[in-house]
């Protein structure tokens, strides 16, 4: 009996030590694999992987946008109610003023945001222009783009001279009328050596040069000709330092600019991506980095703040350094807070920021809400990509480790909002999906077409009760309050307003997804 009782209890014991050891295998795998996970970076395919639908049919919505918003005598119009206008813009100054793009609902031509939207669209198809050329978008975004820089390049007068604004915005802002139908006056407004705009100028110069990096191939000439004008730009914005909102105080209620520096950054960098010349790069981390860059301090992407899209521009440079490039520790600092500006977006991060809704919507202002989280995935996809074709493994937030995956993913999150994956199941962005805004604020949508209203004649378009008879097709609309509501009526400007410069950073973020990363390639 006693003999039988040890038997039985050291075959228990041998079972326990099984056990254990299985238990302890076991823990020991999914150790390896969750290192392995960590520390080894998927491969990136030299060319755009399976077209992801969603994202593919998106981009050709939001694409659109940009052939509601032309000015000017339209070519292969695809918007049937759209039609020429603003065809003498510029005249009274004796220059042709007539391209470019009306700002948002509005018929105001301004060029701070505009050359923005300009720098932003450069940036997508220079990073994704291969997935755009992929889904047979490329071509529309380089027409857009030259839309806006022929605009760009034909406001810069002379070297000191840059016309900034067409139109009186406090008298546009009386009329509700189509485009086509102006009758207003069009004034403009310019910075020169003695009223500077250093910010205006400055972003300016980024657009065209970073443009002239899209068109090198295709069209050296006219690359040639906006890298000119972009090194003009810089020089007379960092030679005659000055806020346009000073010079021009009218902007002030509509555009108003909180700085320079980041602007005199950003097109320094863009123009050492167009050039090589590394006294850009000299610039950027010399005295003007000390000045303006505000390493370690993340910001928010958008037209008025630069620094973000700095950070990650410059980081390129770290990540993937030119021949002959200086380095140096503040060139580390542009990377080091391209890593801060994830750690504070990335929803699992000890540092991540509370500005968002219950969704995980990145949500900062009340004003045109869909901005920041849009252009902040972006800025997320742009360094996920760098970080795979460095293979760098992962990036460290107070502590803990996030990899490529992960920023993309948070990218697609935002993205997948934006398309209908929040609380209202409603698409912000016109025309995409079953259910979108009907009263989006823009006069041209809101006025059958068949119509021709006076200034005054046309209000009762705004206050009517009826869905727009138009549908203003690629607009990102303002976006829902920070409780995720959302009101979608005509004359709540607030949340239902598109802009350009919106549907800029919604057409760079769906470049990056329509297909999987390839390959980081050189500018040049």
């Amino acid at each position: 009996m006693g003999e039988r009782k040890k038997s039985r209890g050291l075959v228990g014991w041998f079972i326990v030590l099984i056990v254990l050891a299985v238990v302890g295998f076991a823990i020991w795998l999914s150790l390896r694999k969750k290192s392995n996970h960590s520390d080894s970076v998927p491969s990136v395919p030299d060319s755009p992987g399976a077209i992801n639908p969603k994202y593919s049919d998106a981009l050709k919505v939001a694409l659109q946008f940009f052939d509601v918003q032309k000015s000017g005598k339209l070519v292969d119009n695809q918007i049937k109610w759209r039609g020429d206008s603003g065809l003498t813009d510029g005249k009274e100054a004796g220059v042709d003023l007539s391209k470019g793009m009306y700002d948002a609902g509005d018929h105001m031509k301004f060029g701070f945001p505009m050359a923005y939207t300009a720098t932003v669209l450069s940036w997508s198809i220079l990073e994704y222009g291969d997935q755009m050329k992929f889904v047979d978008m490329l071509e529309s975004a380089k027409d857009s783009l030259k839309w806006i820089t022929d605009y760009l390049r034909n406001a810069h007068a002379s070297d000191d001279v840059l016309y900034v604004q067409v139109g009186d915005p406090d008298a546009d802002h009386k009329c509700w009328d189509r485009p086509e139908d102006m009758t207003e006056k069009r004034p403009v407004a310019q910075v020169n050596s003695s009223a500077p705009g250093s910010d205006v100028a400055a972003e300016t110069a980024a657009a065209l040069a970073s443009a002239s990096l899209v068109f090198r191939s295709s069209d050296s000439a006219y690359s040639s000709s906006l890298l000119k004008h972009a090194q003009q730009l810089f020089n007379f914005a960092d030679k005659n330092r000055g806020s346009y909102s000073m010079s021009i105080p009218q902007v002030q209620t509509y555009y108003n600019s909180t700085g320079y520096g980041d602007e005199l950054l950003w097109a320094a960098g863009w123009l050492y991506h167009a050039t090589g010349d590394k006294s850009y790069v000299e610039y950027v981390t010399g005295q003007n980095g000390e000045s303006f860059a505000r390493w370690g301090n993340p910001t928010w992407f958008s037209w008025d703040d630069k620094l973000p899209g700095v950070h990650v521009l410059l980081s390129r440079v770290n990540f993937f350094p030119l021949k002959g490039t200086p380095d140096s520790a503040n060139l580390h600092n542009y990377r080091k807070t391209a890593k801060a500006i994830m750690c504070n977006i990335l929803p699992k991060s000890p540092s991540v920021t509370s500005s968002k809704t219950d969704s995980g919507l990145l949500w900062i202002s009340e004003w045109n809400a869909l901005q920041h989280p849009v252009a902040s995935a972006f800025l997320a996809l742009v360094f996920s990509d760098y970080m795979l074709s460095s293979r760098t493994p992962k990036i460290s937030c107070d502590g803990r480790s996030f990899s490529p995956l992960d920023l993309r993913k948070f990218a697609m999150s935002q993205a997948d909002y934006v398309l209908g994956d929040n609380p209202l199941k409603m698409s912000y962005l016109v025309g995409y999906g079953d259910k979108f805004p009907q009263y989006v604020h823009h006069r041209g949508a809101s006025i059958p077409a068949d119509e021709s209203p006076s200034c005054s004649e046309g209000w009762k378009w705004l206050n009517s009760t009826e869905p727009n008879p138009n549908v203003a097709v690629g607009a990102l609309v303002g976006g829902p309050f920070r409780n995720e509501t959302f009101v979608d009526s005509r004359n709540n400007t607030m949340q239902v307003e598109p802009s350009t410069y919106n549907s800029a950073v919604m057409v760079a973020l769906l470049s990056g997804l329509v297909a999987t990363s390839s390959v980081v390639k050189s500018f040049t």
